[in-house]
Order: structure tokens, then sequence, then C-alpha cells
């Protein structure tokens, strides 16, 4: 199905189940190359849902993708961005990538902000293409992440 006929919207406590499995699936193909499962798959959606910004990539009744935004001072942390894997290879992360740019200039913020294990290397490509810039990598809550910046200077 086209990305053109697809809606993002924010999620809700209704749309849990389906989160979590979206996650564990997309999530899945990591778990050879690290150490414990990646951070993404162990989150609390529902309360993630009731206290952050949780919007989902919908097709129909299906939901494509997921993306988890919270504003912090003069920046947008994307926390996490994930697409069903039957969905990859169709521009959605790319989609949900510019939402959430939109969403930072909506709040008047400076930056985007995001981390990704340093095994994910395809993360790291993909954002690498989309203008952000690594600034630090650190072993953080035990996982090793790099850091990375977008500024939205403009």
């Amino acid at each position: 199905m086209a990305s053109a006929e697809m809606t993002i919207r924010p999620a809700t406590q209704e749309d849990v189940a389906q989160i979590a499995r979206l996650v564990n699936v997309a999530y899945a193909k990591y778990l050879d190359r690290i150490e414990k499962p990646p951070a993404p798959m162990l989150a609390n959606y529902a309360a993630l849902i009731a206290h952050s910004e949780v919007y989902v990539l919908e097709s129909g009744a299906e939901i494509a993708g997921l993306l988890v935004i919270e504003a912090r001072d003069q920046t947008l942390f994307i926390e996490n961005v994930a697409i069903d894997p039957t969905f990859q290879g169709q521009g959605l992360g790319r989609r949900l990538m510019t939402f959430a740019e939109e969403r930072a200039h909506e709040y008047g913020l400076r930056e985007l902000r995001l981390y990704t294990n340093e095994v994910m290397v395809e993360n790291l490509a993909f954002y690498r293409r989309l203008g952000f810039e690594e600034i630090e990598r650190r072993v953080d809550d035990g996982y090793h992440r790099v850091f990375l910046r977008k500024s939205l200077a403009g």
C-alpha cells in the first residue's frame, strides 16, 4: 500500500498491543547484535502514550509506523521511530522524521536530537542521510549509543 494512503495520528491506549507488536518485529533483527533487547522493546507504551507525544502511522486498521517524541529545552528528542518490516522501503521512516521536524518548528525548537545503538548501522546511515551529525558515543543505560543532532536554524 502506498504511503500517500497512510495517516499520522496521536496514539491511544487502544493502540498499545499493535504498537508493542510493531516494535518487537521492527527491532527483532538487532537481537543477535547486542547483549540485551533494544530499549524500545522494553518500553512501557501505555505509560508513554499517557505522558508523552506518541504518534502512529496507520494504513487502514494497521499500524505501519511509530514515533515517540518529547520537547526538551530547545530540542525535540526523538525517543523512537519504528516501521513494521512489511511496510519498510516505502519512505515511511523519512515521513515520520519529517513529521517530527514539523512538530519541532511548530514548537519553535532549534534542533532535533536522538540516539541509536552503535550496532544499528542502518539507522546511523539513515539519520546521516537526513542531515543528522554525530555528537557523542558512550555507554548509556548499558547500551553502546551514538548520539546525534540536527540543527533547525532558520
